[in-house]
């Protein structure tokens, strides 16, 4: 005679390995859903590769960057969509490349708004006619042959990068449309003393190397720079 193994109230209630991996799945997908979804419209992690923003930023800080009213899009891909937020004048914003060999998003000083006549001379950039102070520039503004003054398009800013005798800005590509300003840096939350090279697009080798030496060497982190907001 065959025997049943009666079912116990207790074996009832354990899930089953089926439900088991249904259930993970599931808290992986919301999981990944956040991700997402913080990362395309509330936050995302840059590195500075270049000295165009000393001494305000230096290569190798990393940042927090807040797109909270900015831009709002599908993490990894091209998608996004310009939100409410303006800049204001000597914020810094990031933007996507406006020329076509830039691969990796910029950071610069917004210095003129739409509307505006800016003209650089004196060493100084002067808006509608009045001198703009700036006391975060390292060497003074000159025009490296940009026409001016200059009249800012609508729906357009003027960036600058504080370091104004090596930064590679509107004086050189024009003004940077709305539709590209995808932020704004809130804090540093690392800085590593390491090559330039490591934080070029693609080299994941240095990068990883600038980290691994970061923790054998705890010097090569610039400790009194961490935990900078703006």
């Amino acid at each position: 005679m065959k025997t049943v193994k009666p079912q116990t109230k207790e074996s009832e209630n354990v899930p089953s390995r089926r439900k088991r991996i249904q259930r993970e799945i599931i808290a992986w997908m919301w999981v990944i859903l956040i991700f997402l979804l913080i990362n395309g419209t509330l936050g995302q992690a840059r590195v500075i590769p270049s000295g165009s923003m000393e001494n305000t930023l230096l290569v190798g800080d990393h940042l927090i960057m807040s797109r909270l009213g900015y831009d709002a899009g599908v993490p990894f891909t091209h998608w996004h969509v310009p939100l409410w937020r303006n800049p204001k004048r000597q914020q810094m914003v990031i933007f996507t490349p406006i020329v076509a060999q830039e691969t990796s998003d910029i950071i610069k000083r917004v210095i003129g708004l739409p509307g505006e006549t800016l003209d650089i001379h004196d060493g100084s950039v002067w808006i509608n006619g009045q001198k703009l102070t700036e006391n975060y520039t390292t060497g003074p503004s000159e025009t490296y042959g940009m026409a001016t003054p200059y009249k800012i398009p609508e729906n357009c800013y003027f960036v600058m990068g504080d370091n104004r005798g090596n930064s590679y800005d509107s004086r050189f590509t024009g003004c940077v449309p709305r539709n590209h300003i995808i932020g704004t840096p809130v804090i540093i939350y690392m800085s590593l003393d390491a090559s330039p090279d490591a934080w070029e697009s693609g080299q994941l080798r240095e990068r990883f190397f600038a980290y691994a030496n970061a923790v054998i060497h705890p010097g090569t982190v610039r400790w009194k720079r961490l935990f900078t907001t703006f």
